[in-house]
């Protein structure tokens, strides 16, 4: 019995019998071509820009005052800080990482709906590196003819040498990726000397090897396996899209019927149906993952557009109008091959809905931050005993206290407590009192625990649970912290 599989390429295969069609058929590698226009100008700009900000941001200083890091952007696992330029978060707001979390989601699902995968084709980090790899391969190797020549061919001095120099300079990239991410857990400077010496921390220089070795297998082996077969986006934004999401689309109402130049321009002096595109293959040849955009929608095309640019050098040789391939909808598509005047609807529901969001959330923590208190104070009361019984009848309640202070100065705060009539407090580590309260010091951008009793006189507590609220002032900026906290009183 003879059956036909369906292939990329070739596109038919005859085989014998069904037994012998495999189960799992190998992924051709793709060999990217050089191509120049609008999109490759975009992406060589972005790729500079992304990597600028990556591989320098760690040297950018900051300067907070003393006693503080200077490093502009620093996650300071030691003093549990996280440093962004003026904005200094502490481990209990850790609700702001959410927060941009959220933001990130949202803005992600915006573009989508927009312009489809956008962010794979120009902004990924899978896709940034993967360029870079390339890039580097073009200049030692050549471009896409060379590359496949001198794969095919036999192993020579001159591809020994190719290849070896490609992989050296690919694990020097992957060893700054990974060495640039350790920056941003340490002073940068000092580390650096740290590591030039020896020096530095076992645990920073696993980490570097882990991502150099991530770096080079991913962007420098895998690359359009990652988009194809690991990244879970590309799935996602599938359920995602719509038909008025703008697309890397190859406009069949006008490249169809496909012929060659020649018999193209023969048709058309016949005056018989004949489509722009002249089967040339050109947009397949430049695209990253391989794929070939004249199929339609598929998985493995990340919207780079860089066919795009390839497609409009070919238009403009061959003296036909531009776009063949484009940023379109599959609404307008199907309007133009109806006869009707294309429409584009970038503003609608979901749009707007994913607009609110970011405007929602993003408000919501610019409004926090904007508000957020330089001191606080948390209060725990003891487990054992719950209360004391005084000899005079009154309840005793103990509690440990925190003393937050967020600033960069040393601060004095005094400390009062309200609740039911008569409550008294004693503050165990005061250093004065003003005004009958007690003072206690707070070093710059520290905490400070201290003990503290209240007692209750027995006649102004209700049996069981009563509620006080523990103050702290700061005596000279006039800020001002509270806490609530139960007492315990016995049952009658």
């Amino acid at each position: 019995m003879l059956t036909t599989v369906q292939r990329s390429d070739p596109p038919l295969v005859p085989i014998e019998d069904e037994d012998d069609i495999p189960l799992y058929a190998p992924s051709p590698k793709a060999y990217p071509q050089k191509v120049s226009g609008l999109y490759r100008r975009i992406k060589w700009g972005l790729l500079a820009f992304c990597l600028s900000v990556y591989y320098f941001l760690p040297f950018v200083r900051w300067d907070r005052g003393p006693n503080l890091p200077n490093q502009a952007v620093l996650v300071d696992f030691e003093h549990r800080r996280f440093y962004f330029f003026f904005i200094e978060l502490w481990p209990q707001e850790v609700y702001y990482f959410t927060g941009l979390l959220i933001l990130a989601a949202v803005i992600l699902f915006l573009m989508n709906a927009v312009a489809g995968r956008i962010w794979c084709g120009y902004l990924c980090p899978q896709t940034v590196w993967t360029d870079l790899f390339v890039q580097v391969e073009r200049v030692i190797e050549g471009d896409r003819r060379e590359r496949m020549k001198l794969d095919e061919g036999p192993w020579t001095f001159d591809k020994i040498t190719k290849k070896a120099t490609k992989h050296f300079v690919w694990l020097m990239i992957a060893w700054w990726t990974g060495g640039a991410w350790v920056l941003y857990f340490s002073d940068a400077p000092t580390f650096m000397k740290q590591m030039a010496l020896g020096q530095a921390p076992f645990t920073a220089y696993l980490w570097i090897g882990i991502l150099t070795f991530t770096t080079y297998v991913l962007a420098g082996h895998m690359r359009e396996q990652v988009c194809l077969h690991m990244c879970p986006w590309p799935r996602i934004q599938a359920a995602l899209t719509d038909e008025h999401a703008l697309n890397v689309t190859y406009r069949y109402d006008r490249g169809e019927p496909r012929m060659s130049l020649k018999e193209a321009r023969r048709a058309r002096a016949a005056e018989e149906p004949a489509g722009d595109c002249i089967d040339c293959n050109q947009c397949v040849a430049v695209c990253p993952t391989g794929v070939d955009i004249r199929l339609g929608s598929q998985i493995g095309c990340i919207q780079c557009g860089l066919c795009i640019d390839a497609c409009d050098t070919v238009m403009t040789k061959v003296g036909r109008p531009t776009r063949l391939i484009a940023y379109d909808t599959d609404e307008a598509v199907i309007a133009r091959q109806a006869g009707r005047t294309p429409t584009y609807r970038l503003i609608r529901p979901r749009t707007i809905l994913y607009a609110a969001l970011i405007v929602l959330v993003g408000g919501a923590m610019l409004y926090q931050l904007a508000t957020r208190a330089f001191l606080g104070v948390n209060v725990i009361h003891d487990r054992t005993p719950l209360f004391v019984t005084l000899r005079d009848g009154s309840v005793r309640n103990g509690y440990t206290v925190r003393l937050i202070n967020k600033r960069t100065e040393r601060r004095e705060v005094a400390l009062t407590v309200d609740g039911p009539l008569n409550v008294a407090m004693e503050v165990q580590g005061a250093n004065a009192s003003a005004d009958w309260r007690p003072i206690v010091t707070v070093e710059p951008d520290s905490t400070r625990e201290i003990r503290v009793l209240v007692t209750i006189p027995r006649a102004s507590l209700r049996p069981g649970t009563n509620m006080i609220r523990i103050k702290a002032a700061d005596l000279f900026a006039g800020e001002s912290a509270e806490a609530r906290e139960h007492f315990f009183a016995p049952e009658p």
